[in-house]
Formats: structure tokens, C-alpha cells, sequence
């Protein structure tokens, strides 16, 4: 008999017994290994954008605020009618003397106050974004106030701005400290409006041998600290510090 059907037989039986237990096993572990692979990558392509989107929304913050403070702080003292005197533009008020355009205390945070005049339409930016709403012509004094609420617990801090003794308002938040500087001219034997010294608003005199300080104000530095949205990351600070030098309008040009 031959042994030709049998041998058939026995090579179709091993044809049709599939993948073994090892072969099985080994597969697995490469698919494993190339998921595991994918979802790193997609994780890291998660976080990469997270930082990145927590990034650009701090940077609209840093300049949407100093946006703000520029625009108040450049109009410090600006009052439109030709015909009158900023000591009567400005009347004496609280802590302003008569012509007195800014006023501030020293913290930490330190706070800055602004004052100046403004006629209805002509564009003058307040503190709270808004203008004179008053008929062209109409004139109206503001004083702006800038000041920050440190964090808390769950409370992100605060850049808040009070418009006329109202109710302080939030400008932006995650804002740390605020710190400023009034840039002003000691040296009266120079006719210029050239700063020769830095100062906080503590070290600011009424009455000098070189006049008031808070009347002879050329620029005003501007220090504001943000939380670091990245903190806690490996190589991350706490914090980001964002800073502007802002000449005040009152002050700019030739010296008169």
C-alpha cells in the first residue's frame, strides 16, 4: 500500500493548526509596544499644545495690561480747553494738589493714580476702557487708579482699576505684584524734561529744593508680575515679570 495519501494527510493537518502560543504571544508584545509609542507621542503632542495655548494667553494678558496703563498713564495731565491752566483743570482733591496729575503709594503691590481732563468724543481711553460719554465738547474729569489683589487660595491675582472712587473693577487676571516708578528731573540748572532719577512713590517730595516731584513726573515705569502658567514644569520659574518705560504726554516734546 502506498504511504503517498497518509503523507498528504499528515502535511494538511499542520497547514491548517494556525499560529502557536509563542507566535501569538510575540505579536502581542509588538503591538503593545508600538501602542504604548503612539500614546506617548500623543500625550506629548497634548502637552506640547496645552503649554503652548496657556503661553499665548499670557501674553494677551501682559498686553492687553500694559495696553491699558499705557493709554491712562501717557494722558496723565492732558486737559483739552486751551484757554485754562491744569492747576484749574485739576483742582485740588483728596491726595492731588491743585495740578497734581498723578499719585500712587508704595507697596507691595504698589498702586498708581492718574488724573486728567477729557472732552466728550474726543477718543481719551479710561481706565475701564470706556470714554467721555458726554456730547462733543463736554468736558469731564477723570482720575484712574490702578492697583493689584495678591492671590489667594483658588483666587487667581488681580490687575483692578477704580474709575472716579466707583467700585475697583478687574482688568486682568493672574497678575501678581505691581511695581512703579516715576521717572522725574532733580537737576534744575538743565531746561529740558530729560529723567535724571528714578523714584517710588515713598521717596516722591510735595516740596523739595527742586519743586514738587509729583509735578515735574516725565515717565513712569511700569513693572507687572505674572504667574508662570508653566510653573511647576522642570526648569520653570514661578513667575514672569513684564516691563514698560511710558513717557507722559504732559511732559513730552521741547521744554517750555
Amino acid at each position: 500500500m502506498s504511504s503517498r495519501p497518509s503523507t498528504t494527510m499528515r502535511r494538511q493537518a499542520r497547514g491548517q493548526c494556525g499560529f502557536t502560543l509563542i507566535e501569538l504571544m510575540v505579536t502581542v508584545g509588538i503591538a503593545l509596544f508600538l501602542l504604548g509609542g503612539l500614546l506617548t507621542i500623543l500625550q506629548n503632542v497634548r502637552a506640547t499644545y496645552g503649554n503652548q495655548q496657556a503661553l499665548a494667553q499670557l501674553q494677551d494678558q501682559q498686553r492687553f495690561a500694559m495696553t491699558v496703563l499705557t493709554d491712562v498713564i501717557q494722558a496723565g495731565g492732558y486737559f483739552p480747553d486751551p484757554g485754562t491752566t491744569i492747576t484749574s483743570a485739576l483742582p485740588a482733591a483728596g491726595a492731588y494738589l491743585a495740578g497734581q496729575a498723578f499719585w500712587g503709594t508704595s507697596g507691595p503691590p504698589d498702586s498708581i493714580g492718574v488724573r486728567y481732563v477729557t472732552a466728550g468724543g474726543d477718543g481719551v481711553i479710561l481706565c475701564d476702557g470706556s470714554t467721555n460719554p458726554g456730547a462733543a465738547g463736554t468736558s469731564l474729569a477723570y482720575a484712574n487708579v490702578f492697583t493689584v489683589v495678591p492671590p489667594a487660595p483658588g483666587v487667581p491675582g488681580q490687575l483692578q482699576c477704580t474709575l472716579n472712587g466707583n467700585r475697583p473693577m478687574a482688568i486682568v487676571s493672574g497678575v501678581q505684584g505691581l511695581q512703579i516708578y516715576y521717572g522725574v528731573k532733580r537737576n534744575a540748572a538743565i531746561a529740558d524734561y530729560n529723567v535724571d532719577t528714578y523714584l517710588t512713590a515713598d521717596q516722591m517730595l510735595l516740596a523739595g529744593p527742586n519743586g514738587n516731584d509729583w509735578g515735574n513726573i516725565s515717565s513712569v515705569r511700569v513693572i507687572l508680575t505674572f504667574t508662570n502658567p508653566l510653573a511647576g514644569q522642570p526648569g520653570q520659574q514661578p513667575t514672569i515679570v513684564f516691563e514698560r518705560v511710558i513717557e507722559v504726554m504732559a511732559r513730552a516734546g521741547v521744554h517750555t
